[in-house]
């Protein structure tokens, strides 16, 4: 199902109206259609199967460089998202960190960046998007083990109750070999101190 824009544009006018505006004003008179425009990419991924993503893999042993396996993780650093949550319908937005330690496939570093895009762009709680990145790559990669830290500013947060602008939410989520603390260490470290 894709987003019905009609019907957000006419649920639009109505939320101007409840809340005492006049839709037909001339700096409002476009909203409705912005907002069904603005939804429809924000919500892209509701009917998105993240899984298309990592597909196309590529086996390190019969590849074009056999002789570069790797011996650790992969890394993949300052993934930039942005998702709403599904509490307020306020956005959210912050940095992904993903690693995983492949087996015999690799994927190329572009599909797991889709994967975060498609998964964040529905409506979400940070906890469950970091696992769901996690369970994605897990289940449809050849991987030993997993890692995804995400860091986001919350709107919920930094526009309304507490009104903290400063304030971030760091959650993780492991699979395989990164479940336990001491595993995940050396990664972490790398997140962490890479600005350094």
């Amino acid at each position: 199902m894709t987003v019905d824009r009609a019907r957000v544009e006419r649920l639009t006018r109505e939320l101007l109206e409840a809340i005492g505006e006049n839709p037909d004003r001339p700096g409002l008179k476009q909203t409705p259609s912005r907002m069904a425009e603005l939804y429809a990419e924000l919500f892209a991924g509701v009917d998105e199967d993240p899984a298309t993503h990592l597909a196309r893999t590529i086996s390190v042993t019969r590849g074009p460089a056999p002789e570069t396996l790797a011996s650790g993780a992969v890394l993949l650093r300052d993934i930039r998202f942005r998702s709403v949550c599904e509490h307020h319908l306020l956005p959210f937005a912050g940095l992904a960190h993903l690693a995983y330690l492949p087996g015999e496939q690799v994927v190329g570093l572009g599909a797991l960046v889709k994967v975060v895009e498609t998964l964040a762009s529905r409506p979400q709680v940070q906890e469950r998007l970091g696992e769901q990145i996690a369970d994605a790559v897990d289940e449809h990669l050849d991987t030993r083990g997993v890692l995804v830290v995400l860091d986001a500013s919350h709107g919920c947060v930094t526009m309304r109750g507490g009104r903290q602008p400063m304030a971030s939410t760091v959650t993780i989520a492991a699979r395989g070999a990164f479940v336990e603390p001491a595993a995940r260490a050396e990664l972490i470290a790398l997140i962490g101190g890479h600005g350094e």
